[in-house]
């Protein structure tokens, strides 16, 4: 199952760093260029394990995922429920941990997936990985400039104090 990666240090704190990647609508728009449309379903009005969030991408697909784990603020993870019919399996989780200056976070996404129908899967996988490497890193940079964005550090913090 194909796996990809993207790594950036802010200059923030880790509580403040998850507290940053789990901003949503409509701060979540100012710093994540992948996702068009996000809300929880299922009467959720939080993240936490077992909520369920749908997600319509910059590409138009959408998803419907489920945090699979939630232990802020070092990680969360999370499985596709529902989503484009060409992944068979899709799954992620970010990690936080103290980075190299005080002050900062090592934010590190993964993501792996599996795609169907399985005689295209390795082709499709190729494929699948270069578009989601593209993407993530994207994203990832849009993350970075999120957690120097003064609007979405205050969102972030507020979430912090609730």
């Amino acid at each position: 199952m194909p796996v990809v990666e993207a790594v950036t240090t802010v200059p923030v704190p880790p509580e403040l760093a998850f507290a940053v990647s789990q901003t949503v609508a409509p701060v979540r728009y100012r710093w994540d260029p992948f996702v068009r449309e996000q809300h929880f379903v299922d009467g959720a009005t939080r993240p936490g394990r077992g909520v369920r969030t749908f997600t319509r991408s910059r590409h138009g697909l959408v998803m419907v995922s489920e945090y699979v784990s939630w232990a802020p603020p070092t990680n969360v993870g999370m499985k596709m429920v529902r989503g484009p019919w060409f992944f068979e399996r899709f799954g992620g989780g970010w990690r936080f941990a103290p980075g190299p200056e005080p002050g900062t976070t090592l934010a590190t996404w993964r993501y792996n997936f599996r795609c169907r129908p399985a005689f295209l899967r390795p082709v499709a996988e190729r494929i699948g990985t270069w578009l989601l490497r593209r993407d993530i890193r994207r994203r990832i940079a849009g993350y970075a400039a999120g957690c120097a964005d003064p609007e979405v550090l205050a969102a972030a913090r507020r979430s912090l104090a609730e």
